[in-house]
Order: C-alpha cells, then sequence, then structure tokens
C-alpha cells in the first residue's frame, strides 16, 4: 500500500491540550456569533443565515440582458411592494440573479390573482423587473415554501441528524465499546458545530442541501474514527505491555497516510464543486470543505485523547468497585472477626 509518511512518531496526545483549546475556541466564535445575532434579532432568524426551504418564502432566478446595480434592483423590488428582498448575483452567469423574499402578505393591488394562497411575491418580482425595460428581464426558475412546510423541514432535519449520531454511537459501542462510540460522537458532533460556527459568523446560507452535507459528513467523520480505533484495537492485543497512552499515539501515526490521503484526494473533489459547481450548490460544497477539514482534524487530535480519557476514567472506577466490593464483602470481614489474640475466645481444658 502507498504510504506518504514513513515512521512517524508524533506524539499526539501530548499536544491534546492545545488541540482541545483550538477546538473550544473554535466552537465558542460560532456560538458566540449566533447568540450575538440572536440579541440583535430578538426573533432569532438572523442567528444562522436560514434559506427558504426552513424559513418560508419565494427564490427568483432572474435574467437581464443589461444587467442592473444591485442597490438599483433592490429599489425597484422595495417600491413594488417586496420588503426584506436578499439579492445575490450570479458569478459564473453574467446577468442573472437570485432574489429571495420571505412570506409576504397580500396587498389590494394582490386581489386579482388568481390563485388563492400562493405567495404573491413572484407577481410583485415581476412587475419590479419590468421597470428596467420590456424585453429587458426574465424570470428563469421561481421556488416557493410556506412557512408551515419551511418548519416541518426545518424540524426534521434537526430530528434526522440527532437520529444519525445516536446511530452512530450505538453501532459503535456495539462494535467496539461504549467508550469508542461516545469519543466519536463527540468528535461528530464537534465537526457538526464548528462548521455551523462559521456558517454564522459568514452569514453562509442554510438550506437542505446543507443538511444532506452534514450528513455526509457524519459518516466521513466516524469512518475515520472507526479505523484508528479498530488499530487501536489490533495494537492493544499486540502490545500488550504498552500503555494506552502509546497505544493510541502509534495507531493515529500507523493510520496517518491512510487519513490524509482519503480525506485529502475527498477534499480536493470538494474544492472544485466550490469554484466550479455555481450558486445553486455552493452551500452544499462549502459545508463538505469545511466538514471534511475539520473532520480529519478532531479524528486525529480530539476523538483519540477524547477516548484514552474516558478509558482511563473507567478503569478507575472499575477499581475503585472491586476494591470497595472486596473491603465490603463477608468473608472478608468474617476473616477479620476471626483474627484475635491466641485464646480468646476458646474454651478451656478444664472445661
Amino acid at each position: 500500500m502507498f504510504r506518504l509518511f514513513h515512521d512517524v512518531k508524533i506524539d499526539w496526545l501530548g499536544k491534546r491540550r492545545f488541540f482541545i483549546g483550538i477546538s473550544i475556541v473554535l466552537m465558542l466564535a460560532g456560538m458566540g456569533t449566533a447568540l450575538y445575532r440572536h440579541r440583535v434579532h430578538p426573533n432569532g432568524t438572523d442567528a444562522f443565515n436560514l434559506g427558504v426551504d426552513f424559513k418560508g418564502g419565494t427564490v427568483v432566478t432572474a435574467r437581464f440582458k443589461q444587467p442592473p446595480q444591485v442597490e438599483a434592483l433592490r429599489v425597484a423590488i422595495q417600491t413594488a411592494g417586496v420588503r426584506d428582498a436578499v439579492i445575490q448575483p450570479v458569478l459564473d452567469r453574467q446577468g442573472e440573479f437570485l432574489i429571495k423574499v420571505p412570506q409576504q402578505g397580500v396587498l389590494p393591488s394582490d386581489a386579482n390573482q388568481t390563485q388563492v394562497g400562493v405567495d404573491p411575491a413572484r407577481a410583485r418580482l415581476g412587475q419590479a423587473l419590468k421597470t428596467f425595460g420590456e424585453g429587458n428581464a426574465e424570470i428563469l426558475g421561481t421556488d416557493a415554501v410556506s412557512a408551515i412546510a419551511s418548519s416541518q423541514l426545518r424540524t426534521q432535519a434537526i430530528a434526522v441528524t440527532i437520529a444519525a449520531l445516536i446511530g452512530m454511537l450505538l453501532f459503535i459501542a456495539f462494535r467496539f465499546e461504549w467508550t469508542y462510540g461516545a469519543a466519536a460522537v463527540v468528535a461528530v458532533f464537534h465537526t457538526v458545530l464548528v462548521t455551523l460556527g462559521i456558517f454564522s459568523i459568514f452569514q453562509i446560507e442554510i438550506n437542505l442541501t446543507v443538511i444532506a452535507a452534514l450528513l455526509t459528513l457524519v459518516g466521513v467523520d466516524v469512518n475515520d474514527s472507526i479505523v484508528i480505533f479498530d488499530r487501536i484495537r489490533e495494537n492493544r492485543k499486540l502490545y500488550r505491555r504498552m500503555n494506552l497512552y502509546d497505544v493510541t499515539n502509534l495507531s493515529i501515526n500507523q493510520t496517518l497516510s491512510r487519513t490524509v490521503i482519503t480525506s485529502g484526494l475527498v477534499f480536493l473533489s470538494v474544492v472544485s464543486l466550490v469554484l466550479l459547481g455555481g450558486e445553486t450548490l455552493r452551500p452544499f460544497s462549502l459545508a463538505l470543505m469545511m466538514g471534511i477539514t475539520f473532520g480529519t482534524y478532531d479524528t486525529i487530535a480530539v476523538a483519540g485523547p477524547l477516548m484514552v480519557w474516558w478509558e482511563k476514567r473507567v478503569e478507575a472506577a472499575n477499581r475503585a468497585a472491586v476494591a470497595k466490593q472486596r473491603d465490603t464483602s463477608p468473608s472478608r470481614n468474617s476473616a477479620r472477626t476471626d483474627r484475635r489474640p491466641s485464646g480468646v475466645g476458646k474454651p478451656s481444658k478444664a472445661a
């Protein structure tokens, strides 16, 4: 097998405080940004840039023969009665814009709409686009999600992610030990939280494709952790006199080439998606790129140290329980009571 690194002797566990410190800083930065946005916007909708899938509303893709300035387009949309519109130029297609608007109330001018209950944003946007010249603008596509459907999608996305993590925990606990499963799931949580934190900091849109990317990362991250844990289990049998600290370092170094090569190839594929995938796939590809980066990091620097810490705690608790049981066992107590001075409590020969 091709090996990228030979005879690696890095003390990963010796640097565990540094690595875990980096992880805590990244998670606190993301959580702090989300909380700050929540305090500034009491409704909480701006903690994350939720897409139409989770917030409800309409996304219109428009193309102009002679594209206007973004501010001029925003003024025309506001004049048409559409509030809080988000306008994003499509960078890889000249003259195209993504116009995202939340649910709009019905105005008297919408009374002529034949489809009752349909968000009137598309019709109003059509009126705004006509102000730039007849035939200059064209609506290429419209995606609309109601508030009820978006709420259901948001709840289901959270439930699916949690169910995936619980399923991984049960599988690893059955395949190895529960301490291994707990360490792997905590590492996956770390990847997901750091990725969501960066999405909050830079206000990258979160939609259903991002949830699909996060679920993909759950599988990839846990798979990398399982490879290292399996090598740890093998080395514990081969090197019985070596302590768990050294066995874990040895196992991480032995699988380092495999981890870097596998994750590196996936990373290169995802970078091509980021650069060439277009505006629609960009949130999905960005989530994969960040998740693979931090997933590889926590597989090496977080999952192993957590497993060693948990194993030591469990072993210490087991030793304490055995010692306590030995001290309180009836046979030991009776042996203690029989240790009396010679002749005490024995009948005399005269009797």
